[in-house]
């Protein structure tokens, strides 16, 4: 993983932005590789995109990764995500925006990656609506080739419609678990980078 940096130029922010999403998804995924947290541990602690608001939490991730070995991490994302039956938290947008998995917000979300050109890949168990998932969508609006899809305008749209509703809600419920170290760290800086493309995305309206 390369370290995203705060830089001035548009162009190396947008690169930092979609570094974070694929950052995002990749922990939120699965356990996370023994490779991704190495780089991780040796991140600076700088703030990572858009200013000194993300270095707090960012600095406090780096930190959680440092103190906890590869097996606990991973332990703790299957005492959170994974387990026999009812998780303790969803990763799924659904049961957040309509106490269900497999709801209507499902079906608008296969629609309009059906409009981006879009569609999940076989070989991933979950459903389009699991937050990482949702993050590569997000990074594909900034960082893909094709710009009559990759856009501003885009990524405004599908965060607004499809991450901006329920993150904050999926974020608190990892916060509240107390088994959650780890995962407590991503959540606040999950929260925060959502807080910042928010505030982005409305000078945007």
């Amino acid at each position: 993983m390369k370290e995203p940096s705060l830089q001035s130029s548009a162009l190396d922010e947008e690169v930092a932005r979609a570094e974070l999403y694929g950052l995002l998804a990749q922990l939120y995924y699965a356990p996370p590789a023994p490779e991704l947290l190495a780089a991780l541990r040796v991140a600076v602690t700088d703030a990572p995109a858009r200013g000194a608001f993300l270095e707090e939490p960012w600095r406090a991730l780096v930190g959680a990764a440092r103190e906890a070995a590869d097996a606990e991490i991973a332990s703790e994302y299957d005492a959170l995500f994974g387990g026999v039956g009812k998780p303790e938290v969803f990763l799924f947008g659904s049961h957040y925006l309509a106490g269900f998995l497999n709801e209507r917000p499902l079906s608008k979300l296969r629609d309009d990656l059906a409009t981006l050109g879009l569609t999940r890949d076989e070989a991933m168990p979950e459903t389009e609506d699991h937050i990482a998932y949702l993050c590569e969508v997000m990074r594909f609006l900034i960082a893909g080739d094709d710009a009559g899809v990759s856009n501003l305008a885009r990524q405004r749209e599908f965060y607004t419609r499809h991450l901006q509703p329920w993150v904050n809600r999926l974020c608190d419920a990892i916060s509240s678990e107390p088994r959650a170290r780890f995962y407590a760290r991503l959540a606040d800086f999950t929260r925060a980078f959502a807080s910042v493309e928010a505030q982005g995305f409305d000078l945007l309206a």
